[in-house]
């Protein structure tokens, strides 16, 4: 099985999310860490973003 990285744009694309929201939450421990892909370039595991999005608390429906 190959692994799939995603870049920035793709991820972005992916969960809805602007940049600075990804690096605020990695910052946080919210969101999976890239992985270094070249010396000035990151990526994400595919599989680590489809696990984020599947666990990610939603807030249609919850209870508070």
């Amino acid at each position: 099985m190959t692994k799939r990285h995603l870049r920035r744009p793709q991820v972005e694309a992916t969960t809805g999310l602007s940049r600075s929201s990804i690096y605020d939450m990695m910052k946080k421990g919210e969101f999976p860490r890239p992985i270094r892909i070249g010396k000035r370039a990151v990526a994400w595991s595919e599989r680590d973003i489809t696990d984020w999005l599947a666990n990610r608390p939603t807030s249609h429906g919850a209870n508070k």
